[in-house]
């Protein structure tokens, strides 16, 4: 970690008995945009209200710019919180809104003039200054409440599920605001959401979390292309990894739907007759003509998006699987089809989730 990153190491956190963060250790470098991505209750938020200080770490330590924060007030740690909610003053102006929280912190009324119209100008809300929040739209209510976290001017910018309240086309519109945002200034961003998509187009960095532990920290290409386990495989991509039940054979060999198929596992472990999962993203099955690694499949659905379509199709063994399928011959339903998946794109886990390689 550089001096000006943050680090969390053995952070925990705890409700009467029960744990819901254990032992998080996270390195964040300075001005790197970081995701935490997960279902609902895997404590994403927790951490991230950790972090802010609005939630006491049990146990473990939170350091900023190499400072320990872990016990500071929130004011006191150099962050700045976006909240799901705007959290506007109705009755005030949006000028009003942004400079209220300097103005309780006694910044001189020329200095809070200075930062409004710099905030306003990156969010292009200047034009807006003397509405009420009453009167924008919530794509604009959304700057202005990320506009009073930058006229504070922090290290670190938090931002907890901040596009959840928007409509499908004003959330794409506002993600490319947030990713403009970062460019300019720089500044280390930690963004929550349960939204992989969010997460895969803003992140230097995501981190997947599950039940208060981090399944996988990477980028979004490593978490993508390379998990380290099926609940990440699964999680992370639309729609989700195809997963196949397999029986190890030996000798690199496996038996699946389709047949005997050639693995690259080096997993000396499996015993011949052991259970196993092949993955297989649903861009990488292509409709092939039969051959003996290639899996007949009946197809149930259809689903056309316009410039693409996926087939959901049963195998022969009641196992569901999805495919990309972009030209070709028309396929319909009821049609029976082999789809195939070049080895470097399979991946396989044990039937503990775990990767095999």
């Amino acid at each position: 970690m550089t001096k000006n990153g943050m680090r969390l190491t053995g952070v925990r956190k705890s409700f009467g008995g029960l744990e819901v963060i254990h032992g998080i250790d996270l390195d964040i470098l300075e001005g790197a945009f970081v995701v935490f991505v997960g279902p609902s209750g895997c404590g994403k938020s927790t951490l991230l209200r950790m972090i802010a200080g609005l939630e006491e770490v049990t146990d473990g330590e939170i350091a900023i710019k190499g400072r320990d924060v872990t016990d500071l007030d929130p004011s006191e740690r150099g962050i700045a919180m976006v909240f799901q909610s705007y959290a506007l003053y109705p009755h005030m102006s949006v000028r009003d809104n942004l400079g209220f929280g300097l103005k309780m912190a006694r910044v001189g009324a020329s200095d809070i003039e200075a930062r409004v119209k710099a905030a306003s100008a990156i969010l292009k809300i200047d034009h807006l200054l003397d509405r009420r929040p009453g009167q924008l739209s919530g794509g604009q209510r959304q700057r202005v409440a990320i506009g009073r976290a930058i006229v504070r001017k922090p290290d670190v910018f938090l931002f907890d599920e901040p596009l959840s309240n928007l409509d499908a086309e004003l959330r794409v519109s506002m993600r490319i605001e947030i990713a403009r945002l970062h460019r300019e200034l720089g500044n280390t961003m930690i963004y929550v959401t349960h939204d992989q998509t969010e997460a895969m187009t803003l992140a230097d960095k995501i981190v997947v979390l599950k039940d208060g532990r981090i399944e996988q920290a990477g980028s979004p290409r490593e978490v993508y292309e390379d998990p380290a386990n099926s609940f990440v495989a699964g999680f992370i991509g639309s729609p989700r990894m195809n997963m196949v039940q397999a029986e190890w054979v030996g000798s690199g060999l496996a038996n699946t739907a389709g047949g005997y198929i050639k693995t690259d596992i080096r997993q000396a472990s499996l015993s011949p007759g052991e259970q196993l999962m092949l993955g297989m993203r649903p861009e990488h099955l292509t409709v092939v003509s039969d051959r003996d690694d290639a899996i007949r499949v009946t197809v149930d659905f259809d689903e056309y998006l316009g410039g693409t379509r996926y087939l959901y199709c049963q195998s022969e063994d009641g196992q569901s699987l999805v495919a990309e399928y972009r030209d070709g011959p028309e396929i319909q339903r009821g049609d029976i089809i082999h789809l195939y998946c070049h080895p470097s794109r399979r991946r396989y886990f044990d039937t503990q989730g775990n990767r095999l390689r």
